[in-house]
C-alpha cells in the first residue's frame, strides 16, 4: 500500500511539471517573435507606436510566463513510510547450524549368554529405573552348575580349616615329646643290648637272649627316627606347604563357585540406567543371542544435539556457551542449553568441528534422531546501536546505508557500517549515534530517487499493521 501511494504521488508531480514546462516554452516563443518584429519595423510610418506596443506585449508575455512559473511551483511529494528507532541495547553474535539429536545416555543391553527368553517384564515405552529387572532367560542348567560348584567350595573350605588347625603349637610340642620318649627308649634298648652282649661273651646267657635285645634295639632306633623326622618336618616348614596347597584348592573352588553364580546371574537382564525402553525386538520363547541387543533403554530427560560447524565459527565457541535447540513441527519447541563439547580435532571427511549442546527435555518433547537447529551465542555485545535489518540498504558496490527521518519529516541518506547480525536485528558500528528514526518500509523506493527530488520529498510515518489485522486479511 505504501509503495502504491508513493507511485501515485510521483505521477501527479510529473504531470504538473510537464504542464508548467509547456507554458514556459510558449511564453519564450511569443517574446522572441515580438523582439524580431521590433527589429524590422523601421519602415512603418507609425513605428514608434508599434514598437512601444510590441515592447509592452513582450513584457506582458514574460510576466505571464513568470507568473505561470510561480503558479506551477508545487510542493514536493509526500511518501508514506514506516520507521523504527535506532536503540542502544544488547545484541548476540550467534553460530547457527543444523544438528541431530541424541539421548544423554543410551544402553543397548546384550545378554552375555545365549538362552531362550523365559519372560519379559517391560514393553516398548516403559519407563524403568537403574537396576530394574527387564527380562529373564531360561537357567535350569545354570542353577545345577551353581549348586555343584557350591558343594565343591564348601568341601575345600573344610579341608582348609583342618589344615589350619594342624599347625597349632600343641602339635609341635607333642612331636618334641614323642621324639624325647623315643630317644630315651633307644638309649635303654642300647644299654640292654650292650649288657647282654657282654654276658653272652662270658657264656652267661644263651644266644637267643642276645638276639631279642638286638630286635628291641632296632625297633627303638626306627621309632626314634620317625619321631625325629616328624619333629623336623613340623619345625622345617613342611606343614606350611600343605597349608598353601589347601588354600589354593579353596581359592580354586571359590572361583568356580563365583563363576557359576555369575553365569546364573546373566540369565536376569537388568537396566543399567534410568530411562525409557525404546526397542525390544524379541518375544518370549525366542533365543536371545549374545551378539545382538535384546533391549534398548534411552535416558530422554536430557538430549544432546551434535552439529558440525565450520572452523571459523567454531573458533569463537567454548564449553559453557549458551545455546538454543529449536525443533520444528506442529508445535515448535525451543530448549535452552549449554555447549558441552567443542571437539579439539577436525572431522577428516568434512574438515568441520563437532560441537555438542546439552539441554533438558521436560516432558520428552523432542525425540532422538530428529533434525534440529542450533543457535549458539558466541559473543554478547552490550550498549551498542541496533536497528531492524529491514532498514539496511545495500548498494551494488556492497556499501550499506539507511534512510533517516529528520525533524522536518525529510528523508536523509546516511552511510553506515554493519556489525553483528542477529535474526531481524543488526548492529551499526559507524554512521548512527542512537535515537534516530530509520525507515524500515519504503527505504528502497526513496533510495532510487535523484538527490534533488529526494531533497524536496517529505515522509508521512505510518504505524505498522497489527498482527490481528494481518490475520483478518489473510
Amino acid at each position: 500500500m505504501i509503495k502504491h501511494t508513493y507511485l501515485r504521488s510521483v505521477e501527479t508531480r510529473n504531470s504538473k511539471l510537464e504542464t508548467r514546462n509547456s507554458k514556459l516554452a510558449e511564453a519564450r516563443r511569443t517574446s522572441m517573435r515580438a523582439i524580431f518584429e521590433f527589429r524590422f519595423s523601421s519602415f512603418d510610418s507609425q513605428s514608434s507606436i508599434v514598437n512601444s506596443l510590441l515592447l509592452l506585449l513582450a513584457a506582458a508575455c514574460l510576466g505571464l510566463a513568470g507568473c505561470s512559473s510561480k503558479e506551477g511551483a508545487e510542493p514536493g511529494p509526500v511518501v508514506t513510510v514506516q520507521v523504527a528507532a535506532a536503540q542502544k541495547t544488547t545484541i548476540d553474535r550467534k553460530a547457527t547450524s543444523e544438528a541431530i539429536l541424541y539421548p544423554l545416555h543410551q544402553a543397548a543391553i546384550t545378554p552375555k549368554i545365549s538362552a531362550p527368553v523365559r519372560k519379559f517384564y517391560v514393553d516398548r515405552g516403559s519407563h524403568v529405573r537403574a537396576g530394574e529387572l527387564l527380562a529373564e532367560l531360561e537357567n535350569q542348567d545354570l542353577e545345577g552348575a551353581a549348586a555343584e560348584s557350591k558343594g565343591a567350595y564348601e568341601q575345600a573350605e573344610a579341608a582348609y580349616e583342618n589344615a589350619t588347625k594342624a599347625t597349632l603349637p600343641e602339635e609341635v610340642q607333642k612331636a618334641e615329646l614323642d621324639a624325647k620318649v623315643a630317644q630315651e627308649e633307644l638309649d635303654a634298648a642300647q644299654k640292654v643290648y650292650d649288657g647282654r652282649r657282654t654276658l653272652f661273651e662270658e657264656g652267661a646267657i644263651a644266644h637267643k637272649d642276645l638276639d631279642d635285645a638286638m630286635v628291641s634295639l632296632t625297633q627303638a632306633k626306627n621309632t626314634y627316627q620317625i619321631a625325629r623326622q616328624h619333629l623336623q618336618w613340623l619345625q622345617g616348614g613342611g606343614r606350611q606347604q600343605d597349608l598353601k596347597a589347601a588354600a589354593g584348592q579353596l581359592a580354586a573352588a571359590k572361583g568356580h563357585y563365583a563363576s557359576a553364580q555369575a553365569q546364573l546371574g546373566y540369565s536376569e537382564i537388568h537396566s543399567p540406567i534410568d530411562g525409557v525402553v525404546t526397542d525390544r525386538p524379541a518375544y518370549p520363547g525366542e533365543m536371545a543371542s549374545s551378539t545382538s541387543p535384546l533391549i534398548t533403554v534411552m535416558d530422554l530427560s536430557q538430549v544432546v544435539a551434535k552439529a558440525h560447524i565450520s572452523q571459523q565459527l567454531a573458533s569463537s565457541l567454548k564449553a559453557g556457551d549458551a545455546a538454543t535447540i529449536s525443533a520444528a513441527g506442529p508445535t515448535p519447541v525451543d530448549l535452552p542449553g549449554r555447549v558441552t563439547l567443542v571437539s579439539p580435532a577436525l572431522d577428516p571427511g568434512s574438515t568441520t568441528v563437532e560441537v555438542w549442546v546439552q539441554a533438558a527435555n521436560p516432558g520428552e518433547r523432542v525425540k532422538p534422531g530428529a533434525s534440529v537447529r542450533l543457535d549458539i551465542v558466541a559473543e554478547t555485545v552490550q550498549n551498542t546501536i541496533v536497528i531492524p535489518a529491514a532498514a539496511i540498504i545495500t548498494g551494488s558496490d556492497g556499501s550499506t546505508s539507511v534512510m533517516v527521518v529528520d525533524s522536518g519529516n525529510k528523508p536523509v541518506a546516511k552511510n553506515v557500517k554493519v556489525g553483528i547480525r542477529d535474526g531481524d536485528n543488526v548492529q551499526i558500528t559507524e554512521g548512527l549515534e542512537g535515537g534516530e528514526q530509520v525507515v524500515t518500509v519504503g527505504a528502497f523506493e526513496l533510495a532510487k530517487e535523484d538527490p534533488d527530488v529526494l531533497e524536496k520529498t517529505k515522509v508521512q510515518v505510518q504505524a505498522p499493521a497489527s498482527k490481528e489485522k494481518g490475520e483478518e486479511k489473510d
